[in-house]
């Protein structure tokens, strides 16, 4: 039953687009058809010569010679090659021909074409259009009962010919809903399918973003400090051999930390297709608790680092935690790279009711080079990082010298507390 439906439906599918792009063949295919099914017979027997009709249904109409019978014939049927671009115009002409042939009493299959045209107008029309439809209708089938009195009963007439417009009528409604749906359906589909391409691309988007700013905080700081580290064994090989080893030392702990880091971050990004057993091993995300192991880091590199919390920082969740870590390491990296070694720094993690502040602040040169009016990736990443919760960076010139960088985050729990 399966593949006989999918065969159905591909061919369904298939003559609707031929449909589309050949709408004439249809219409004259359906003209021919009604000719053949309801025309030829009357053309080739006459009304008269219809043996299978009732004597009294025989007297009671109009012999049509061959040429009225073919012009009312053409007035019916022709009209339906436009009756799905013009239906109403399709069936007012066959109306008006359906009138005038009962109006002279003559009888032909042919007004098979009147319900043809209102099945159209149903189907393709406009709705406005349908009462006038209808009221044309009823008048033309209480003239053909009346006509038809001296055969059949009136009420038995006219029960059988509304019976039929109804029916007419009825499919034509029930196609056009069907097609509304249906169409409504693959309109629905479509906007879902951009819906989600536009959700995957913002959630890449959002995910890039991230990443790169892992990579700039994890890579820019230990990048700072191994320059910083290796430029001190330089001046120091010659002059005390030991600080030179130390700084070796350093460097290496320090690239080893940072490759770490790095595959903490790439093994979350990359795809593990032998299943879980084989998933890389992840470190816990660094938090307020690293920070003095951030500052050791540092001041071996030359900065002097005052660090103090105030408030329950231990309290705080792993999310803010990751990001005061993150604010604390990109600002002491742009005072290693901005300011030099032997720059005093004092910062400060101050917990306050439901506001986080975090305070950098150096006695380095109040100025930091780079194009004007314009922020490097670092203070952009700060602010991103703040603004997820609801707080915001500032940084600048100190008053009474040096460079300053304030952030405050809000810790008040999303949606509020009831």
């Amino acid at each position: 039953m399966g593949p006989l439906v999918a065969r159905l439906s591909r061919g369904g599918q298939r003559l609707r687009q031929a449909d589309a792009a050949h709408p004439w063949v249809l219409d004259t295919a359906v003209v021919v058809v009604v000719f053949l099914l309801f025309c030829l017979p009357d053309l080739a027997h006459g009304h008269a010569g219809d043996r299978d009709a009732p004597r009294r249904l025989r007297l009671a109409f109009t012999q049509l010679p061959p040429a009225g019978m073919l012009a009312f014939q053409a007035g019916l049927v022709l009209p339906l090659l436009w009756r799905r671009r013009r239906p109403m115009a399709a069936f007012g002409v066959i109306a008006a021909v359906f009138i005038a042939q009962w109006s002279v009493d003559a009888v032909l299959r042919a007004d098979v074409a009147l319900f043809i045209a209102l099945y159209s107008l149903a189907l393709h029309g406009s709705l406005r259009q349908l009462p006038w439809a209808c009221g044309v209708m009823a008048a033309g089938m209480t003239l053909v009962a009346v006509r038809a009195s001296a055969a059949v009963s009136v009420w038995d007439a006219l029960f059988f010919l509304l019976s039929t417009t109804i029916a007419a009528l009825a499919l034509g409604l029930m196609v056009r809903i069907r097609r509304a749906q249906l169409a409504g359906l693959r309109e629905r589909a479509a906007r879902l399918e951009i819906e989600r391409d536009q959700r995957s691309r913002l959630a890449t988007a959002a995910e890039r973003t991230r990443v790169a700013r892992e990579m700039h905080d994890i890579v820019g700081h230990n990048l700072s400090v191994m320059i910083s580290l290796a430029d001190a064994g330089v001046y120091a090989t010659d002059t005390a051999p030991e600080r030179g080893k130390e700084a070796l030392r350093l460097i290496g702990d320090t690239g080893r930390m940072a490759l770490d880091e790095l595959r903490r971050v790439l093994g979350v990004l990359r795809e593990d297709p032998d299943g879980p057993a084989k998933a890389p091993q992840l470190s816990p995300q660094p938090g307020i608790a690293d920070v003095e192991t951030l500052c050791d880091g540092v001041r071996t590199a030359g900065l002097e680092v005052v660090y103090r919390t105030v408030g329950e920082v231990d309290a705080l969740d792993s999310g803010v935690q990751l990001t005061v870590y993150r604010i604390v390491q990109e600002a002491l990296t742009n005072t290693l790279k901005h300011a030099g070694a032997d720059t005093r720094v004092t910062l400060s993690v101050v917990v306050e009711d439901s506001r986080l502040s975090i305070r950098v602040r150096d006695n380095g040169p109040g100025a930091r080079p780079g194009p004007p009016n314009e922020e490097g990736h670092g203070l952009v990443g700060m602010r991103e990082r703040a603004a997820l919760y609801g707080g915001h960076v500032s940084a600048g010139p100190a008053a009474g010298g040096g460079w300053a960088v304030e952030a405050v985050l809000d810790l008040t729990p999303q949606g509020g507390a009831r």
